[in-house]
């Protein structure tokens, strides 16, 4: 009885120890605590392009200044026909598209939780890829300026749209057409 007695004593402390630091015996695995709020989720990044208003100007401009002051002066390599550029990127929507991306990765691969090898997975897997990607010679800026003595800005114009879009959209405007000249009743 004795030991019983013991036994249930033990059980008890144990039941009203306090919590582990960080409120969960699983903080370091990102989970929460028996019974406890989750814990708030990372805001989700949004691509460049899905923005709108104030909200694409910021985002634009917080790009800009990444590329202007970090980007370029350090990995902006010559200008050639080789490698074209563009003074007025910003208005080159798949290059936005592409600089916005590998803006957002650098943020996370520059991040602590990355780890030591964080930077080195980002040159190896976007840096590389992206920079080669929008200064290709046949590549959104190809039209653009190829030497530094002739800046040059030019927007290549995209495919048509495709045989099912142009055909929904003469459809919807032969409906509209004959919607407005039915009869009033």
């Amino acid at each position: 009885m004795e030991q019983s007695a013991q036994q249930a004593q033990q059980l008890d402390h144990l039941a009203s120890a306090p919590p582990p630091p960080g409120g969960s015996p699983f903080a370091a695995f990102g989970m929460p605590a028996f019974g406890g709020p989750p814990p708030a989720a990372p805001p989700q990044p949004r691509p460049l392009l899905e923005l709108k208003g104030e909200e694409y100007e910021d985002e634009l401009d917080a790009l800009s200044d990444w590329v202007d002051d970090f980007l370029l002066p350090v990995y902006g390599a010559e200008v050639t026909t080789a490698a074209p550029w563009c003074l007025q990127w910003q208005e080159h929507d798949a290059v936005v598209a592409w600089l916005h991306a590998l803006w957002l990765a650098y943020q996370q691969h520059k991040d602590p939780e990355a780890g030591l090898s964080g930077l080195f997975v980002w040159h190896r897997d976007f840096l590389t890829h992206a920079i080669a990607a929008i200064r290709a010679p046949g590549g959104p800026l190809s039209a653009c300026m190829t030497s530094p003595d002739r800046p040059a800005h030019r927007l290549l114009p995209g495919p048509p749209p495709s045989a099912r879009s142009e055909r929904v959209a003469a459809q919807a405007k032969s409906s509209d057409a004959d919607e407005t000249h039915e009869p009033a009743s």
